[in-house]
């Protein structure tokens, strides 16, 4: 049995814990499109073509001011776009479009070099499970299996779209 001592030894270790340095406000659906172009019906028959899925995902930051956030300098509004169709032949089956958003702030802990990098990579990494659970929601309320997303390496997705701008930029 945990004496009262022995609680307050367990709750001083939790507050051991190094905190984040961001603060999550907020996360909310900024944006949801669902279009079923024709009935989910079964195919039939051994000759139906399987589905093809394309995915493709996008992240976006931009700096909110006191007034429209409500919270002090460096709050930020992240984005994680998800667009999802589904064609059999060269017809649609599905698509689906969503925008997550995050509404949060950072500590003055973040380097500057390193802001850019942290919203681009660990926000969109925290929002993936529940835009996840949105598509796979919005697909199965649309007649079809749920859609789940595999995940995503976000890290790499940014290093990737980071040096492709810094190869293309023009040399100072």
């Amino acid at each position: 049995m945990a004496t009262k001592s022995d609680k307050n030894k367990i709750s001083q270790d939790a507050a051991g814990l190094q905190p984040l340095p961001v603060m999550i406000h907020t996360q909310y659906i900024k944006d949801l499109s669902f279009e079923n172009p024709s009935p989910p019906l079964p195919q039939r028959g051994a000759a139906s073509e399987q589905p093809t899925l394309s995915v493709d995902f996008w992240m976006d930051a931009r700096a909110m001011g006191k007034e429209e956030s409500g919270h002090d300098k460096r709050t930020y509004e992240v984005l994680l776009g998800v667009e999802a169709t589904t064609h059999r032949g060269d017809k649609v089956m599905f698509m689906v479009e969503l925008t997550y958003a995050l509404v949060v702030s950072l500590t003055d802990e973040v380097p500057e070099n390193q802001v850019h990098p942290l919203l681009m990579t660990e926000m969109p990494r925290y929002a993936f499970p529940f835009a996840r659970q949105i598509v796979a929601d919005v697909t199965q309320q649309g007649g079809y299996p749920p859609l789940y997303l595999a995940p995503v390496d976000f890290k790499k997705t940014y290093m990737q779209q980071f040096s492709a701008k810094q190869e293309h930029s023009p040399a100072a």
